[in-house]
């Protein structure tokens, strides 16, 4: 990248960035990180940390892992705490199915003939918005549409660190935010409801209970996204100057039309199949007691991914020419995978620190001890909202699972806000704030490590600090404009979702 100026070499961010990128490599780093969780249980259980755990009243203490039972957990579990980590086989699924698309061509097409015909001043935007949509594809955006926006902007002349960030914003820094219920609004409302009827037995959460909030939100991230895109993050990262090269925008040749229009007929099949089985009231792809949301489409939405990306791009290979037999598509997948090595290498390491962490209780123990503190502050609301929605925000660097924190939280916290006389829906909406905006600063959120290794394909050097710096103008900006809507939505008594009231009555 070309140098910066010597004003911003002197600005906050770039010692933000120097001073993480000096800690010792990611996958060390997380070594590391795991040795001083293992020293620090210890420590931990000698001095006799303790706390209630506020779902289920039990008493929690540090779990010591330098003591006998621990040693063997750590022995034990090491090769499941590796293969059992949730975004790798996630990952590595979902890159089989995308590797033959990209090594058949359909991708450099797919982009060559969308970037012939969008404006440029329309590509952050479009990017930003794909980003939040896809959401409701699960994974989708981590696997797919943060590398393929760091090739869209390289393809357009534009930093392609710049692309991957302004997508990494959308799916992760709005990771609440999105336009359509998502597998997340019926997991979070049924701990809301859980956490409500500590107090109303007959209290019920509905899955859109945010869901008002959440589409007001998404357009607000959108937005925000974009312009700290335009105005900071791309004059910060200035002209990329890397060795990858550039892919050349061309329209596609009459062959490679013909590809798209085939890859095109084989992804609307797919779509059809999806339709039949999810469509009629007994459709075979519908979940338990015919819901949508629990649905195999949805829960087991990478291995749709893997077939259509895979069967998409044979289908174009061999009608472009690039494909001649069975073993050219295997290639395909052989190159993708080994694209990951440098991510399997560093997902060893970030799964071992996440196990013994969980393992020793000390986040849960931070937590709680965190919810306390806010519980006895006794503040009014606006205060209460914005030191829940910081809280929530710090509580990311502890613990990377949404549902995991808001089982800890929502017992302590549904319950202070209807006894306030507010909804437990508006408790809700003001954890998920907190929860989504430090998402990519964090390494503890699951992708965090994938994301730096999206980042090493153009920057060899590019490390934790990189990312930090990066991404903290987002987190910043995300955090003032989105807990500034939320008081305007308490101020005007805005519903949450249909039928939801900020208020509660006893």
């Amino acid at each position: 990248m070309e140098k910066l100026s010597t004003k911003t070499k002197k600005g906050f961010f770039y010692y933000v960035e120097k001073g993480g990128n000096a800690l010792p490599h990611p996958a060390l780093l997380f070594g590391i990180f795991a040795l001083t969780i293992f020293v620090l249980s210890g420590i931990g259980s000698l001095l006799g940390w303790q706390g209630v755990h506020p779902a289920t009243g039990e008493q929690v203490g540090v779990f010591n892992l330098m003591s006998r039972d621990g040693i063997h957990f750590i022995l034990l579990s090491m090769v499941k705490n590796y293969t059992s980590f949730a975004p790798l086989g996630i990952v590595m699924v979902a890159m089989l199915g995308i590797g033959i698309a990209e090594h058949s061509g359909l991708v450099k097409s797919a982009i060559n003939a969308m970037l012939a015909k969008t404006p440029p001043h329309f590509i952050t935007v479009m990017i930003v918005f794909t980003a939040v949509l896809s959401k409701v594809a699960g994974d989708l955006g981590y696997l797919l549409i943060i590398p393929l926006s760091g090739v869209i902007f390289h393809s357009v002349g534009r930093n392609p660190l710049v692309g991957m960030s302004a997508a990494f914003a959308g799916v992760s820094g709005g990771f609440s935010a999105n336009f359509v219920i998502t597998s997340l609004d019926p997991l979070l409302a049924g701990l809301t409801q859980e956490a409500a009827q500590i107090l109303d037995p007959n209290y019920v959460v509905l899955p859109t209970a945010n869901y008002y909030f959440m589409a007001a939100s998404a357009v607000m991230v959108t937005v925000v996204a974009t312009i700290v895109t335009v105005k900071w993050v791309e004059p910060r990262l200035g002209r990329y100057t890397g060795d990858v090269p550039q892919e050349e925008i061309v329209q596609p040749t009459k062959i490679e039309k013909k590809g798209l229009r085939n890859a095109g007929l084989c992804f609307l099949a797919w779509f059809v199949l999806l339709g039949i089985g999810l469509v009629p009231a007994n459709g075979v792809l519908r979940g338990e007691g015919g819901g949508l949301l629990n649905s195999p489409a949805l829960v087991g939405f990478i291995s749709l991914l893997f077939l259509t990306f895979a069967t998409a791009g044979t289908v174009y290979g061999f009608t472009v020419g690039k494909y001649k037999k069975g073993a050219d598509v295997m290639n395909g997948m052989n190159e993708s995978i080994k694209s990951l090595a440098a991510y399997l290498v560093l997902v060893f390491f970030a799964a071992q620190f996440i196990a013994w962490f969980k393992e020793s209780n000390l986040g849960i123990m931070l937590a709680i001890n965190g919810a306390n503190f806010l519980k006895n502050a006794d503040i009014g609301l606006i205060p209460l909202v914005i030191l829940f929605i910081l809280f929530t925000a710090m509580t990311n660097f502890l613990m990377g699972s949404a549902s995991a924190k808001w089982a800890i939280m929502g017992p302590v916290f549904v319950p202070i806000f209807m006894l306030l006389g507010y909804s437990p829906e508006l408790s809700q909406a003001v954890f998920r704030i907190g929860d989504s905006i430090t998402n990519v600063i964090s390494p503890m959120m699951s992708f965090f490590a994938l994301i730096i290794v999206y980042y090493q394909k153009y920057d060899k050097k590019a490390g934790i600090g990189t990312i930090v710096a990066t991404m903290l103008p987002y987190t910043i900006t995300f955090f003032i404009c989105w807990t500034a809507l939320l008081i305007v939505w308490i101020l005007f008594n805005l519903p949450l979702g249909p039928g939801v009231s900020l208020y509660y009555g006893m």
